[in-house]
């Protein structure tokens, strides 16, 4: 069976370039072009491909944040960015939204169908910069909440803990998953609450989101990290 395609590209020539390339390939059967995430949606609404190749800067509503709709009303659909851009923060944002894979759009035809081949096996394809860059953004991030858990003096348990809180677990259930009683939980939120100087377990965790103590250790581990190990 081949691999069943949307594509989301607004530019006319790229969309008939890389229909051109993909015509290469019996493996895939393209469903619908669409030249923005509403017309993707629109499509989704009577179709639902295997994998939407999207760009990223499109009117109406950019890629970043059709992939976001996309995984949220169609989880069984998956996105792989195909685009010209490699900054940080469009790549950081399309992995948060739901991408499964990151490819630039001067890949070779064939490494493009390797990647969406590679995509529906569970993999995260990326373009070898946007690699590059993606290891940097998290080696970055965790230095920044290392840096913040230390002017705090969090221990690693207690920020295992604080983020566990987040999740919005009970004491018994965070006694649970790390293999400690909950009487040792107990001691460890009090200990929190002392170092972060809050009263409850809603202003810990406002604080530490707002800190960047432990929301960027979430968003990481469900993003970024998932490329690389997922």
């Amino acid at each position: 069976m081949p691999i069943t395609l949307g594509i989301a590209e607004d530019n006319a020539n790229l969309r008939k370039s890389i229909l051109k390339n993909l015509e290469l390939f019996e493996e895939v059967e393209v469903l619908f072009v669409g030249a923005n995430g509403l017309e993707v949606l629109k499509h989704l609404e009577t179709q639902q491909p295997d994998l939407i190749l999207m760009d990223i800067n499109m009117p109406g509503m950019n890629g970043i944040e059709a992939t976001k709709q996309v995984r949220e009303q169609y989880p069984g659909v998956k996105v792989m960015m195909l685009t010209v851009f490699d900054e940080d923060d469009k790549i950081f944002k399309s992995i948060l939204a739901g991408a499964s894979g990151y490819l630039l759009k001067d890949e070779k035809p064939m490494r493009l169908l390797e990647a969406m081949e590679e995509c529906m096996e569970g993999g995260a394809p990326m373009s070898p910069v946007i690699a590059t860059k993606a290891l940097q953004l998290l080696r970055g991030k965790h230095a920044q909440q290392t840096k913040n858990a230390e002017e705090y003096s969090l221990t690693k348990r207690e920020l295992e803990i604080l983020q566990k809180t987040s999740e919005g677990l009970t004491n018994n259930q965070i006694a649970e998953q790390l293999f400690i009683s909950p009487k040792t939980v107990r001691k460890h939120i009090e200990n929190i609450y002392q170092k972060l100087q809050v009263h409850n377990r809603v202003e810990a965790v406002n604080l530490a989101t707002r800190e960047r103590l432990i929301s960027v250790a979430v968003l990481l581990l469900t993003g970024v990290s998932s490329l690389f190990f997922g």
